[in-house]
């Protein structure tokens, strides 16, 4: 944290004088210069507050240390709000030193696909889909369903949705990675145990801007939607499959009874994989704890198990475990997502 303080003092001189010529407000640069500098101010009147902070902490520390128990009894109860404050002021001052992605205020398209496991798999594929909805319902947070495909015990081979809202893929980029599942299964008929995995994908939905997209480099196939069982449920050739080119990605949508908006929601998916393909490309100089944490949502990276015979969540980034399974699956995650971000910050601000 010094190193940056001090590549900001530096920066903040080095500005003041630039703002000290002659007509400078007349100098295109004087509106950006001046937010700048107002930024730095800001962040080093903080970092002085932070200091003053931690040198109460050291005397009260001290004043706890001699004989008068009803000194060291004030001293006590001072030092528990002085270390609330500094807890307060270090994450503010964590979060206003690092550069804000600029993805981070998007909404997100998340992506569950059932990977080893089978019918299992596919089932808690459908738990998962439910915590997340059920997230975003507790926070008041939109989603909505982009397409799914069901297997025959009514599990997700696959299901695409969107959640949006303020700093949405901010909270949940940290989700994409391959989710293990370890219980005993309901098609199990002798008790055994077995272990399943899920694989998630979190993607900042992208704008039309972000990314952009050739006509000529797309081929787009429309066909007959089908549904569970194979049983027809268009009678037109509505569902729509887009194949991108240079990529070689193929997004299909059918859920829709309309072929121009199963062609909007796969265009949206393909916009968001391509941009999650520019994003990953921009995070390689990242270091490779903070790589870890991001995760690339490969079908190899185990991140999170959920051991439902220990009611054991353990997110094997960060080495956090929690209990009471049940109410995760019910979207209460808060604790994990926030431990996620904080170790994030902490690992960027090194």
């Amino acid at each position: 944290m010094e190193k940056k303080i001090n590549a900001l003092n530096q920066e903040l001189n080095e500005i003041n004088q630039y703002l000290q010529k002659p007509n400078i407000y007349t100098d295109s640069q004087f509106p950006i210069l001046s937010k700048r500098q107002a930024e730095i101010n800001e962040i080093i009147e903080l970092y002085n507050q932070y200091l003053k902070i931690n040198h109460e902490i050291d005397s009260t520390k001290e004043i706890i240390k001699t004989n008068d128990q009803e000194l060291k009894n004030l001293a006590s109860y001072e030092l528990e709000q002085l270390n609330s404050q500094h807890n307060i002021m270090y994450n503010k001052l964590v979060q206003l030193l690092i550069p804000r992605d600029k993805n981070d205020s998007k909404n997100t398209i998340m992506e569950i696909r059932a990977a080893a496991g089978g019918d299992e798999a596919s089932l808690f594929a459908q738990e998962l889909f439910k915590l997340y909805t059920k997230w975003a319902e507790n926070h008041h947070y939109k989603y909505e369903l982009i397409s799914q495909s069901l297997n025959e015990l009514g599990g997700f081979k696959e299901v695409i949705f969107t959640i949006k809202g303020q700093n949405i893929f901010q909270k949940l980029k940290f989700e994409g990675g391959v989710h293990r599942v370890q219980r005993i299964p309901v098609t199990e008929s002798q008790g055994r145990i077995h272990t399943s995995t899920v694989t998630v994908a979190v993607l900042p939905e992208a704008e039309e801007t972000d990314i952009l997209i050739e006509p000529s480099d797309l081929k787009i196939d429309v066909f007959r939607s089908g549904g569970h069982g194979g049983q027809s449920v268009n009678t037109t050739d509505s569902a729509v499959r887009i194949t991108h080119l240079p990529t070689g990605i193929i997004v299909t949508n059918q859920d829709e009874k309309s072929q121009i908006k199963n062609k909007a929601k796969a265009l949206s998916v393909l916009r968001s994989r391509l941009l999650a393909i520019k994003i990953a490309q921009e995070q390689s100089n990242l270091s490779e704890s903070r790589k870890k944490l991001i995760g690339s949502g490969d079908r190899s990276e185990k991140i999170r198990t959920y051991n439902f015979p220990q009611d054991r969540i353990t997110d094997h980034r960060i080495n956090y475990s929690r209990s009471n399974i049940p109410a995760a699956l019910n979207g209460e995650i808060d604790d994990i997502i926030d431990k996620l971000q904080e170790i994030y910050y902490q690992e960027s601000i090194t």
